[in-house]
């Protein structure tokens, strides 16, 4: 992948394709490879919700990412036929397990849901009378044991098991907490950084005192290479999302590890009744459009889609910076969402608006923009869920405003 320093030098010696353009170009919702798709009942325009272009990222409220055309025409072409859905997940595991050196896979409703059936089937096993009975935990272990820095609002996933969450910071700290309550030892991968255990010595921790590990990569990819990393270094489950960089269905994850406990974890999920997990429902659509987008993702061409993006992110931050007092940074966070961030800041005494002025003139606007943004004078932006052209609306809108706002 390429590096900070890469891209950095890469960009400042791009060159502004094309100019601003105006909005001499269709706005109607395309595929990825620019073919127009029209629906034969516009229910957005009949029920008038705005819609947007989507240069904040692949957040849950806005509907995270927006799905190819193979992965739609599989949702379509599959919904015309019945399945057993046991046998849809059977198939399709194995293949993901495949692409994912794991050993087992299964598709998730979201990776919360991997990470409530993963710990799950940890706690129950393949027993009937404990799966039934979650979150009541009596006659099974209760305790995981998590860094401080990953106690985050994630780890309501894990409680919803009804287990207790058991603070650590050093390895000493993971060996005294260890007992005979422990379940589990749940990693979560961006916030590693700040944790003073990292990834191979939490799995290396958890081996010594058989105790299975989880991590959760929700939105770790790209890089596409962390698919397959914490499978291959040995974490017994892996949790990650469908529907953001992989531009799956967006209420689909994967869990994916040592089958075992992939077993286990599937008997607390749907079809079947009466468990913890019967309301975190999968259909066969998504879990074929989950197989069909994953499958695509591995694929694609990553060194090309990287260049793509440095090259709006170049368009967008020249634009800016052709009014005056204006000034952009781009970063590339180092772990989830790792794609190129465009920070884009002004003088408010030259430009006297504010950062939420701005989004909302934005998001006002034909079309409406999103984009994130922090302090009083800044917004922040990212280009991986643009589709083709819409930097250069992106650009102008930008441009325009904070021409209008200066005095």
């Amino acid at each position: 992948m390429i590096s900070r320093r890469k891209l950095l030098k890469r960009l400042s010696a791009l060159p502004l394709v094309g100019g601003i353009m105006g909005t001499g170009f269709s706005m109607a919702p395309t595929w990825e490879d620019d073919t127009e798709f029209v629906p034969k009942r516009d229910v957005i325009k009949e029920l008038g919700l705005r819609t947007f272009v989507n240069a904040a990222g692949t957040y849950t409220a806005m509907t995270a990412s927006l799905m190819p055309k193979e992965v739609m025409d599989t949702i379509v072409s599959s919904s015309q036929h019945f399945a057993m859905l046991d046998e849809v997940q059977d198939k399709v595991g194995e293949k993901i397990a495949k692409l994912c050196h794991a050993e087992a896979a299964t598709v998730t409703a979201g990776c919360w849901s991997a990470m409530v059936l993963g710990l799950a089937g940890i706690l129950t096993g393949t027993d009937k009378k404990k799966i039934a009975q979650l979150p009541n935990l009596e006659g099974m272990k209760s305790e995981v044991i998590v860094q401080k820095s990953h106690n985050v609002g994630y780890v309501h996933a894990l409680t919803n098991t009804g287990v207790r969450i058991v603070e650590v910071e050093t390895a000493a700290d993971v060996d005294r907490a260890i007992n005979s309550k422990t379940a589990m030892m749940w990693f979560l991968n961006y916030q590693a950084p700040d944790g003073k255990i990292q990834h191979e010595e939490w799995v290396a921790l958890g081996k010594k005192h058989g105790i299975p590990t989880m991590i959760d990569m929700a939105a770790d990819v790209p890089p596409v290479e962390n698919l397959w990393k914490y499978n291959d270094m040995g974490f017994d489950l892996v949790c990650v999302s469908g529907g953001k960089a992989m531009k799956g269905p967006q209420s689909a994850g994967i869990l994916m590890g040592r089958k075992d406990l992939i077993e286990a974890a599937r008997l607390s999920a749907p079809p079947r009744g009466g468990t913890i997990g019967r309301g975190m429902k999968v259909n066969k659509e998504e879990i074929l459009g989950m197989y069909v987008a994953l499958d695509l993702y591995i694929k694609k061409d990553h060194e090309k889609e990287w260049k793509s993006w440095e090259d709006k992110v170049a368009h967008i931050a020249e634009a800016a910076e052709k009014v005056e007092s204006v000034t952009t940074e781009v970063s590339v966070p180092p772990i989830a969402n790792h794609t190129p961030y465009l920070k884009i800041s002004w003088d408010l005494q030259r430009i006297p608006i504010t950062r939420t002025e701005l989004q909302e003139k934005l998001r006002m606007g034909d079309p409406s923009i999103e984009v994130m943004g922090s302090g009083d004078n800044t917004i922040n932006l990212t280009v991986f869920m643009l589709r083709p052209k819409e930097e250069r609306i992106v650009a102008k809108r930008i441009q325009e405003e904070l021409n209008a706002a200066k005095v």
